[in-house]
């Protein structure tokens, strides 16, 4: 069934909801762009991204990765010593997002840069009543997938081998 004729549920819903609140908490200036960005966030699977380097210099390490969209943000799970993790423990919270989906980004020759964009700042989500709270939203969003990463989230999280980072809008 394509995206446009399926019913509403709670995962789209909470999409929905999500992108209605990046549209309005983006500058006044970036409102243009912003439903762009903001359908995008409510309905993509994937998500690009980068950390930036001094002067706002793109590192070489970029990957696609599952995210929510939580209140305007970008919430993803990774390893903890993955250098998306490591990039913000070392001071490099600064990240370029590309929101949609064209396949594994080495494969893709940049075709993920025509994606809608924004600049974020990335920081650890620490508490678990946020890691549960938004590790459900990811079960709602990647249902089918979440029979197998779920536990595996869940765990990781709970004995540090994954973190959990929120991507905010600059």
């Amino acid at each position: 069934m394509s995206k446009s004729k399926r019913s509403l549920n709670r995962r789209r819903w909470l999409g929905l909801t999500g992108a209605a609140a990046a549209a309005a908490w983006l500058p006044g200036g970036a409102r243009g762009a912003a439903p762009t960005l903001a359908r995008a966030m409510a309905e993509s699977d994937l998500l690009y991204l980068t950390p930036l380097l001094g002067g706002g210099r793109e590192s070489a390490c970029q990957a696609e990765v599952w995210f929510v969209a939580d209140g305007g943000d970008a919430v993803v799970v990774t390893a903890s010593d993955a250098w998306r993790a490591t990039a913000v423990t070392r001071g490099f919270a600064r990240a370029r997002l590309w929101v949609g989906d064209v396949g594994v980004w080495s494969d893709a020759n940049g075709a993920y840069r025509a994606l809608p964009t924004t600049t974020a700042t990335a920081s650890f989500v620490t508490e678990a009543d946020e890691h549960a709270r938004l590790l459900d939203l990811f079960g709602d969003k990647y249902s089918l997938e979440w029979i197998i990463w779920g536990p595996r989230f869940r765990s990781g999280l709970k004995e540090g081998s994954r973190v959990m980072i929120r991507y905010r809008p600059s």
